[in-house]
């Protein structure tokens, strides 16, 4: 695939095997960005993990201070009871077996999330495996699963990401965009590494963050320290 010149030039400013501070990736990638929109500002770990072991899966949620920038559709299914806390908690779809039954039929998925109660989980067996090929089933290690609607709703809207480990040992997370102000993209990008160092799983004996890489939309990739 040919290497645009945009792109080129771009790259031109990072020092190839460089490792940067955090806080002159994040300065780079302002630089670096040279699109027409508001480009997202994204992280990519990877990970001395064993993708293929159970024990070694990587998998958690954290709550971005300051957002990410995207608007996101959350679908709550809950009994009709909890459907009105659900609403006024900001979740943009509300229903029960009705929702579920239409999903059902179409498999269609018109959300980024899917949010449930612990007592409602049942419900959704008929639609799991719809659910679970988008990558929509709610987990409670995503934060998705709770008790408490209000509070999983409107910590989501907030800027709560979910993250997990990919086929090849990578983790792909939004903190922000370019337009963000430097200080809170660089708040967001270290509580998301504090999140990603505690969810290191036992069973890793080898070095467990093996590199940090930052980087806009169609922008290039600055190494970051991990310390």
């Amino acid at each position: 695939m040919k290497t645009s010149k945009r792109l080129k030039a771009s790259q031109a400013k990072v020092e190839k095997n460089k490792v940067y501070t955090i806080s002159e990736a994040i300065k780079l990638v302002k630089e670096t960005s040279d699109v027409k929109f508001d480009a997202s500002v994204e992280v990519h770990a990877k990970l001395g993990i064993d993708p293929k072991k159970g024990d070694q899966i990587v998998r958690d949620s954290v709550s971005l201070p300051h957002g990410t920038g995207k608007t996101v559709k959350i679908a709550a299914f809950v009994p009709a009871d909890l459907a009105k806390e659900a609403k006024v908690a900001g979740a943009d779809i509300v229903g029960d077996e009705d929702l579920i039954e239409e999903i059902k039929k179409t498999s269609k998925c018109d959300f980024d999330i899917a949010v449930t109660t612990p007592g409602f989980m049942k419900q959704l067996s008929v639609i799991a495996r719809v659910l679970g090929q988008k990558g929509l089933m709610p987990n409670p290690k995503t934060g998705t699963i709770g008790e408490d609607v209000t509070k999983m709703i409107s910590e989501l809207k907030k800027g709560k990401v979910s993250y997990k480990n990919d086929n090849t040992a990578n983790i792909h997370v939004v903190i922000g965009k370019v337009s963000f102000a430097e200080s809170a993209l660089e708040e967001n990008f270290k509580i998301l590494l504090d999140s990603l160092k505690k969810a290191k799983p036992q069973a890793i004996k080898g070095t467990y963050l093996k590199s940090l890489t930052i980087a806009s939309s169609m922008g290039p990739g600055i190494k970051v320290s991990a310390n």
